[in-house]
Order: C-alpha cells, then sequence, then structure tokens
C-alpha cells in the first residue's frame, strides 16, 4: 500500500520546486531525503531544540514540527540557501572570530535565529540575546561565545546603519 502524496510546489532557495510530497512528511526530513539539504538537524523531533530550523516566508519554523505539503506556494530558504546567497556572512565570519562553532550539530539553527534577531531586534541588549537563542540548544559552547558573535554584529550594524543588515562579509 502505498502512501497518499499531494502535489506540492513552492521556493526553495530561490528555486521553484514542483513534487509530490508524501502527506504527513515533516519539512526537515523532505529537506534532507529530497534534496539533500542536510544543514537543518534532526535533534529532539519535538520542536524543542531548534536544530532543525529553517526560513519560510522570512520567519523561523522549526522543520520537524511543520509538513512539507504546507509549503504550497510559500517560500523555504534553509542555511545553505541562506548561506550561498550570502545573507549569513557577517554572522558566520562573527560566529569564526568569537568561537561560537564548537561540534556544529547546533550551528545552523543558531544562525538562523541570529540572523532573525539581526534582522527584527537589531538593538537587543545581550540579556534580549539570550532570551531570543533560548529555543536553541546548544552542548558545546556554553552560550557565551554565541552571544558574543551576536552582539558583535549587532554592534557593527549600529556603527554603520548604512550597511546593510545581513548581508556582505565584514570589513
Amino acid at each position: 500500500m502505498s502512501e497518499f502524496t499531494v502535489k506540492t510546489s513552492f521556493i526553495l532557495n530561490g528555486v521553484a520546486v514542483e513534487q509530490a510530497i508524501p502527506a504527513r512528511q515533516h519539512l526537515v526530513d523532505y529537506l534532507r531525503d529530497c534534496h539533500d539539504l542536510t544543514g537543518s538537524h534532526l535533534g529532539c523531533e519535538h520542536g524543542v531544540c531548534g536544530a532543525c530550523q529553517v526560513m519560510v516566508d522570512g520567519q523561523v519554523v522549526r522543520g520537524c514540527l511543520t509538513l512539507a505539503v504546507q509549503m504550497q506556494g510559500r517560500a523555504v530558504d534553509t542555511i545553505e540557501g541562506l548561506s550561498d546567497r550570502g545573507e549569513l556572512s557577517r554572522l558566520q565570519q562573527a560566529f569564526l572570530d568569537h568561537n561560537a562553532f564548537q561540534c556544529g550539530y547546533c550551528s545552523s539553527g543558531m544562525l538562523i535565529t541570529a540572523l532573525d534577531i539581526v534582522r527584527h531586534h537589531p538593538q537587543a541588549s545581550r540579556d534580549e540575546i539570550r532570551d531570543l537563542i533560548s529555543g536553541n540548544y546548544c552542548r558545546c559552547t556554553g552560550y557565551q561565545a554565541i552571544v558574543d558573535a551576536i552582539e558583535s554584529v549587532l554592534n557593527e550594524q549600529r556603527l554603520m546603519p548604512s550597511a546593510p543588515a545581513t548581508t556582505g562579509a565584514s570589513s
């Protein structure tokens, strides 16, 4: 007996995709299994750890709690697409500079959350950054380095308000 599928079309990392998708397949499984986009990880599979995060229409969502068929007509951006377009370059460099990458398991979810902070909370304080990343678990860095990295990008953005918030390498 075959599983019920639904023909779905949406934009994935800027490219239109159309495919029959199993009705009960989670978005993160679809991305990993059908498109080899393995940057989003499966951690808890209960929406708690943040390792599976992607952007849907510019909003952070948990890929383990979202069905792929729900993406009909929407735009999905993964860590790979955001990175390839340069939208994460300043954050990636800051994470490197502050040693915020350790084992790397949480990094894609942390970077997506960091991008959301830079875009929507440009005046965030250290305490607010801590609160905003609280939905992402990290077992290696102790969060200090991650907060330092995000804060450094926000500070740079405040000093150079005409610079784009999320694109281009730091100078």
